[in-house]
């Protein structure tokens, strides 16, 4: 059993005088964040009082790129060409890090938010320019990526350039029986139990239950995954690091 392990959690997900989630809250449980760069959700000022709150509390600074859709919250899917796929990464990663730049800190990872992780998984033909546009966002940059990455055309060529891959395990999302998540199309309530078996069984066995009752391999991962826009987020985060932490593993970033 790995004696760390990282808790990760997708933040800055408001809009104007729209809030979304207790950042502040989350951000004490948390030793890696996922910042939305203003496509999905986000903007300036939300950006930057983020990475502000990840100062002050040592959490790892990681950019969220999605699809530009406000209203879909980035969880529609859109078809892209592989040039626009990377430029939606260079200028939702570049807007972010001249934040993190500015305030003295460093871009630790980057993480594809709902949909546009969808397209990355599932459309080859984007993995090249993808990954080269990953490459270009600073050295020892990383890639947070769900559990399994094998087999993904874009994960591959992310290591062919020595950009390395953080398989994530989601505390808060069942999956098939094949092993790929079930996304909900507005977080529900999560019981915060079932996030404590799914800790409890991955650093304990390597595998995640699934919606059919069965158990399926996740070998290799690095992270815990908690989404902030959960009704009951602060309570769900609370219980996987509680947990983590009772099984002797402690909570640091990659």
């Amino acid at each position: 059993m790995s004696k760390t392990f990282d808790i990760n959690c997708d933040m800055g997900e408001g809009f104007g005088v729209w809030s979304l989630a207790d950042d502040e809250a989350l951000m004490k449980l948390i030793s890696s964040a996922n910042i939305a760069c203003g496509f999905h959700a986000g903007d300036p000022g939300i950006m930057r009082r983020t990475v502000e709150l990840c100062l002050e509390h040592d959490v790892a600074i990681g950019s969220h790129p999605g699809f530009p859709d406000l209203l879909g919250f980035g969880r529609r899917k859109l078809a892209l060409r592989p040039d626009e796929a990377a430029d939606y990464i260079t200028y939702q990663t570049g807007a972010l890090k001249g934040f993190v730049d500015a305030l003295g800190g460093r871009l630790h990872h980057v993480k594809a938010h709902g949909a546009f992780f969808a397209l990355l998984r599932d459309d080859d033909s984007l993995a090249v320019a993808a990954a080269d546009a990953v490459a270009r966002c600073g050295e020892d940059v990383m890639v947070y990526w769900p559990a399994p990455a094998d087999g993904v055309a874009f994960c591959t060529e992310l290591d062919r350039r020595g950009v390395r891959v953080v398989p994530e395990v989601y505390t808060d999302l069942e999956y098939t029986a094949e092993g790929r998540l079930i996304i909900e199309p507005r977080k529900q309530w999560t019981d915060p139990e079932y996030s404590e078996s799914q800790v409890r069984r991955y650093l304990g066995e390597g595998t995640v239950g699934t919606a059919a009752g069965t158990g399926v391999s996740m070998a290799g991962c690095g992270s815990f995954c908690v989404h902030s826009d959960g009704p009951n987020a602060v309570e769900v985060a609370t219980r996987v690091r509680e947990t983590t932490m009772s099984l002797g593993v402690d909570i640091a970033a990659p």
